[in-house]
């Protein structure tokens, strides 16, 4: 997703898009270590996903902050 896509979602709701993106790169390192996996590179966007969920949140707050 991009973080335009990210934007539109409310806080309460990238915090719950941070925790099932958790749980999908969980399993996707668990499917790595068994040698399961069938796409590597959906771990580099998951983990990017996830950088893009924090920095608009974190953005969020320190508006907040200032306010």
């Amino acid at each position: 997703m991009k973080a335009n896509d990210f934007r539109e979602f409310s806080n309460e709701e990238l915090e719950h898009k941070e925790a099932d993106l958790r749980e999908e790169l969980f399993r996707l390192r668990f499917q790595q270590a068994s040698g399961q996996i069938e796409n590597f590179m959906r771990i580099r966007q998951v983990r990017k996903d996830i950088a893009r969920v924090l920095t608009i949140y974190r953005e969020r707050v320190a508006e907040e902050a200032t306010q």
